[in-house]
Protein backbone atom coordinates (compact mmCIF):
# COMPACT_ATOMS: atom_id res chain seq x y z
CA UNK A 1 0.00 0.00 0.00
CA UNK A 2 2.91 2.34 0.71
CA UNK A 3 6.11 2.84 -1.23
CA UNK A 4 8.11 2.87 1.99
CA UNK A 5 6.74 1.80 5.35
CA UNK A 6 7.15 4.07 8.35
CA UNK A 7 6.85 7.46 6.66
CA UNK A 8 3.91 9.73 5.94
CA UNK A 9 3.06 9.39 2.25
CA UNK A 10 0.39 11.38 0.46
CA UNK A 11 -1.18 10.08 -2.73
CA UNK A 12 -2.03 12.67 -5.39
CA UNK A 13 -4.20 12.41 -8.47
CA UNK A 14 -6.34 14.62 -10.68
CA UNK A 15 -9.56 14.45 -12.68
CA UNK A 16 -10.69 16.31 -15.75
CA UNK A 17 -7.56 16.72 -17.87
CA UNK A 18 -9.24 15.54 -21.05
CA UNK A 19 -12.44 17.55 -20.70
CA UNK A 20 -13.54 20.36 -22.99
CA UNK A 21 -15.06 22.38 -20.18
CA UNK A 22 -14.77 23.04 -16.47
CA UNK A 23 -11.85 22.91 -14.05
CA UNK A 24 -9.22 20.30 -13.42
CA UNK A 25 -9.51 18.99 -9.86
CA UNK A 26 -6.80 17.30 -7.82
CA UNK A 27 -6.81 15.60 -4.46
CA UNK A 28 -4.13 14.64 -1.95
CA UNK A 29 -4.75 11.92 0.65
CA UNK A 30 -2.80 10.55 3.60
CA UNK A 31 -4.17 7.17 4.72
CA UNK A 32 -3.46 5.48 8.07
CA UNK A 33 -1.02 2.53 7.95
CA UNK A 34 -3.77 0.04 8.77
CA UNK A 35 -6.26 1.29 6.18
CA UNK A 36 -7.97 -1.46 4.19
CA UNK A 37 -10.83 -1.41 1.71
CA UNK A 38 -11.52 -4.14 -0.82
CA UNK A 39 -13.48 -1.81 -3.10
CA UNK A 40 -10.90 0.95 -3.41
CA UNK A 41 -9.01 1.07 -6.70
CA UNK A 42 -8.52 3.43 -9.63
CA UNK A 43 -11.64 5.63 -9.79
CA UNK A 44 -11.95 5.01 -13.55
CA UNK A 45 -12.53 1.32 -12.81
CA UNK A 46 -15.34 2.11 -10.35
CA UNK A 47 -18.95 2.96 -11.02
CA UNK A 48 -20.35 6.32 -9.99
CA UNK A 49 -22.26 4.58 -7.20
CA UNK A 50 -19.09 2.88 -5.92
CA UNK A 51 -17.19 6.18 -5.93
CA UNK A 52 -20.04 7.74 -4.00
CA UNK A 53 -19.83 5.00 -1.38
CA UNK A 54 -16.07 5.33 -1.05
CA UNK A 55 -15.91 9.11 -0.72
CA UNK A 56 -17.27 9.36 2.87
CA UNK A 57 -15.15 6.37 3.92
CA UNK A 58 -11.98 8.06 2.65
CA UNK A 59 -12.88 11.44 4.11
CA UNK A 60 -13.69 9.99 7.53
CA UNK A 61 -10.78 7.54 7.81
CA UNK A 62 -7.93 9.42 6.14
CA UNK A 63 -5.35 11.08 8.37
CA UNK A 64 -5.64 14.07 6.06
CA UNK A 65 -7.20 14.89 2.71
CA UNK A 66 -7.61 17.99 0.60
CA UNK A 67 -8.83 19.08 -2.82
CA UNK A 68 -7.29 21.68 -5.13
CA UNK A 69 -8.82 23.23 -8.23
CA UNK A 70 -7.46 25.02 -11.29
CA UNK A 71 -10.12 26.81 -13.29
CA UNK A 72 -10.85 26.64 -17.01
CA UNK A 73 -9.32 30.10 -17.41
CA UNK A 74 -6.13 29.00 -15.65
CA UNK A 75 -6.01 25.96 -17.94
CA UNK A 76 -6.19 28.25 -20.97
CA UNK A 77 -3.52 30.53 -19.52
CA UNK A 78 -0.87 27.98 -18.49
CA UNK A 79 -1.96 24.77 -20.34
CA UNK A 80 -3.64 21.68 -18.92
CA UNK A 81 -0.47 19.96 -17.73
CA UNK A 82 0.71 22.90 -15.64
CA UNK A 83 -2.84 23.51 -14.42
CA UNK A 84 -3.00 19.89 -13.23
CA UNK A 85 0.22 20.38 -11.29
CA UNK A 86 -1.12 23.65 -9.87
CA UNK A 87 -4.26 21.92 -8.63
CA UNK A 88 -2.12 19.21 -7.02
CA UNK A 89 0.04 21.82 -5.31
CA UNK A 90 -3.05 23.54 -3.96
CA UNK A 91 -4.29 20.27 -2.50
CA UNK A 92 -0.91 19.37 -0.98
CA UNK A 93 -0.58 22.80 0.63
CA UNK A 94 -3.68 22.11 2.75
CA UNK A 95 -2.47 18.83 4.26
CA UNK A 96 -1.85 18.57 7.99
CA UNK A 97 0.32 16.78 8.90
CA UNK A 98 2.77 17.67 6.18
CA UNK A 99 3.71 14.45 4.33
CA UNK A 100 7.26 13.13 4.18
CA UNK A 101 6.82 11.98 0.59
CA UNK A 102 4.39 12.41 -2.31
CA UNK A 103 3.15 9.62 -4.56
CA UNK A 104 2.11 11.21 -7.85
CA UNK A 105 -0.04 9.41 -10.39
CA UNK A 106 1.61 9.62 -13.81
CA UNK A 107 5.13 10.16 -15.09
CA UNK A 108 5.64 13.90 -14.58
CA UNK A 109 5.30 16.47 -11.82
CA UNK A 110 6.48 19.94 -10.92
CA UNK A 111 8.26 19.40 -7.59
CA UNK A 112 6.48 20.67 -4.51
CA UNK A 113 8.81 22.72 -2.27
CA UNK A 114 10.66 20.72 0.38
CA UNK A 115 8.73 17.46 -0.16
CA UNK A 116 10.31 14.72 -2.32
CA UNK A 117 8.08 12.81 -4.69
CA UNK A 118 7.86 9.68 -6.78
CA UNK A 119 5.87 9.51 -10.00
CA UNK A 120 4.02 6.23 -10.42
CA UNK A 121 2.67 5.29 -13.84
CA UNK A 122 -0.90 4.00 -13.36
CA UNK A 123 -0.35 4.60 -9.68
CA UNK A 124 -4.06 4.77 -8.94
CA UNK A 125 -4.17 1.01 -9.53
CA UNK A 126 -1.04 0.31 -7.47
CA UNK A 127 -1.13 2.43 -4.31
CA UNK A 128 -4.17 3.00 -2.10
CA UNK A 129 -3.33 6.64 -1.25
CA UNK A 130 -3.31 7.49 -4.96
CA UNK A 131 -6.51 5.49 -5.53
CA UNK A 132 -8.14 7.40 -2.67
CA UNK A 133 -7.03 10.69 -4.18
CA UNK A 134 -8.45 9.66 -7.56
CA UNK A 135 -11.84 8.97 -5.99
CA UNK A 136 -11.98 12.32 -4.19
CA UNK A 137 -10.83 14.25 -7.25
CA UNK A 138 -13.34 12.51 -9.50
CA UNK A 139 -16.34 12.82 -7.17
CA UNK A 140 -15.57 16.45 -6.39
CA UNK A 141 -15.26 17.38 -10.05
CA UNK A 142 -18.37 15.45 -11.02
CA UNK A 143 -20.31 17.41 -8.42
CA UNK A 144 -19.01 20.70 -9.79
CA UNK A 145 -20.01 19.76 -13.33
CA UNK A 146 -23.49 18.73 -12.20
CA UNK A 147 -23.88 22.15 -10.59
CA UNK A 148 -22.78 23.84 -13.83
CA UNK A 149 -25.21 21.64 -15.75
CA UNK A 150 -28.11 23.37 -14.01
CA UNK A 151 -26.97 26.64 -15.58
CA UNK A 152 -26.02 25.20 -18.97
CA UNK A 153 -28.18 22.10 -19.49
CA UNK A 154 -27.74 22.09 -23.28
CA UNK A 155 -24.25 20.56 -22.99
CA UNK A 156 -25.30 17.50 -20.98
CA UNK A 157 -22.64 17.98 -18.33
CA UNK A 158 -24.59 15.98 -15.76
CA UNK A 159 -23.83 12.95 -17.92
CA UNK A 160 -20.63 13.67 -19.84
CA UNK A 161 -18.98 15.80 -17.11
CA UNK A 162 -17.42 17.97 -19.81
CA UNK A 163 -15.72 15.17 -21.74
CA UNK A 164 -15.78 15.32 -25.57
CA UNK A 165 -18.79 13.15 -26.36
CA UNK A 166 -20.54 13.46 -29.71
CA UNK A 167 -23.59 15.06 -28.07
CA UNK A 168 -21.41 17.56 -26.21
CA UNK A 169 -19.66 18.64 -29.38
CA UNK A 170 -22.95 18.87 -31.26
CA UNK A 171 -24.29 21.20 -28.56
CA UNK A 172 -21.20 23.40 -28.94
CA UNK A 173 -21.75 23.44 -32.70
CA UNK A 174 -25.38 24.46 -32.31
CA UNK A 175 -25.21 26.96 -29.44
CA UNK A 176 -21.55 27.93 -29.26
CA UNK A 177 -19.20 27.51 -26.29
CA UNK A 178 -20.14 28.45 -22.74
CA UNK A 179 -18.12 30.72 -20.46
CA UNK A 180 -16.69 27.54 -18.90
CA UNK A 181 -15.32 25.91 -22.05
CA UNK A 182 -11.54 25.67 -22.49
CA UNK A 183 -10.93 27.84 -25.50
CA UNK A 184 -7.42 26.48 -26.11
CA UNK A 185 -8.85 22.98 -26.60
CA UNK A 186 -10.17 21.49 -29.84
CA UNK A 187 -13.87 21.91 -29.12
CA UNK A 188 -15.04 20.62 -32.52
CA UNK A 189 -13.90 17.86 -34.86
CA UNK A 190 -13.42 20.46 -37.58
CA UNK A 191 -10.52 21.90 -35.62
CA UNK A 192 -8.91 18.46 -35.45
CA UNK A 193 -9.20 17.96 -39.20
CA UNK A 194 -7.74 21.38 -39.85
CA UNK A 195 -4.77 20.66 -37.62
CA UNK A 196 -4.27 17.25 -39.19
CA UNK A 197 -3.44 19.02 -42.43
CA UNK A 198 -0.46 20.54 -40.66
CA UNK A 199 0.87 17.07 -39.88
CA UNK A 200 4.47 17.32 -41.06
CA UNK A 201 5.29 20.51 -39.21
CA UNK A 202 3.34 19.33 -36.17
CA UNK A 203 5.32 16.09 -36.01
CA UNK A 204 8.53 18.10 -35.97
CA UNK A 205 7.18 20.36 -33.25
CA UNK A 206 5.98 17.39 -31.21
CA UNK A 207 9.37 15.73 -31.56
CA UNK A 208 11.09 18.85 -30.28
CA UNK A 209 8.58 19.15 -27.47
CA UNK A 210 8.99 15.52 -26.46
CA UNK A 211 12.75 15.97 -26.29
CA UNK A 212 12.29 19.07 -24.16
CA UNK A 213 9.90 17.19 -21.88
CA UNK A 214 12.37 14.36 -21.54
CA UNK A 215 15.06 16.82 -20.49
CA UNK A 216 12.66 18.38 -18.01
CA UNK A 217 11.85 15.00 -16.46
CA UNK A 218 15.54 14.40 -15.91
CA UNK A 219 16.06 17.84 -14.43
CA UNK A 220 13.16 17.86 -12.00
CA UNK A 221 14.53 14.93 -10.00
CA UNK A 222 11.34 12.93 -10.47
CA UNK A 223 11.80 9.23 -9.95
CA UNK A 224 9.39 7.28 -12.14
CA UNK A 225 8.32 3.73 -11.27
Amino acid sequence: MFLQEGRIEAGCDEAGRGCLAGPVVAAAVILPPDFENDLLTDSKALTEKERGLLRPVIESQALAWAVGIASHSEIDAINILNASFLAMHRAISQLTPVPDHLLIDGNRFNPYPAIPHTCVVKGDAKFLPIAAASVLAKTCRDGLMKDLHRRFPQYGWSNNKGYPTRAHRQAIRETGPSPYHRMTFHLLEEQLRLNFGQGASQKTMNGDRNRENGDRRREDGCKVI
